[in-house]
């Protein structure tokens, strides 16, 4: 079974997700359908089959959520090498061009947010950042057209 690497941050939030989901959602959605079939004939019961819809949602999450829990391999950003870039890096970027500076972390899709730094090591930039050394050039080709920038530190 393949390992899919993940913070320690995005597991704890992966783990809420899932508790939320087994001890709160799952129940209120347990009680609307009983509450749905309670009204009479189920074919024409609109709050029934948003209910059963919304039950078939929720158990679909609670699985992969597992799968992922499950299959996590824990990646800790303070064991990492400083030489070059691995998934969860803190790395610092100087726009060649522009000269700004930007900072992201390298975590998966999963806890991919890049208003909070954090982009996905499966993105464009991500996938071109990996195995880079600091001082290296990353050139990155945006639907604005070409970007390059300099890998300046690994935070």
């Amino acid at each position: 079974m393949e390992k899919i690497p993940i913070t320690p941050q995005g597991y704890e939030v992966l783990k809420k997700e899932l508790s939320n989901l087994v001890a709160v959602e799952r129940p209120k959605v347990i009680k609307a359908i009983e509450e749905a079939r309670s009204h009479g004939d189920l074919s024409e019961n609109a709050e029934y089959e948003a209910a059963k819809e919304r039950q078939a949602f929720i158990e679909a999450r609670v699985n992969e959520l597992n799968f992922k829990l499950g299959n996590a391999q824990i990646i800790d950003p303070a064991s990492l090498p400083k030489d070059r870039a691995v998934f969860a890096s803190r790395v610092l970027l100087a726009n060649v061009e522009t000269g700004e500076d930007v900072e992201y972390q390298l975590v998966g899709p999963d806890e991919s947010d890049i208003k909070e730094g954090r982009i996905s090591v499966a993105s464009p930039l991500g996938k071109a950042i990996i195995g880079r050394k600091p001082g290296d050039e990353i050139i990155l080709q945006a639907p604005g057209g070409k970007r390059v920038y300099e890998l300046v530190e690994i935070l």
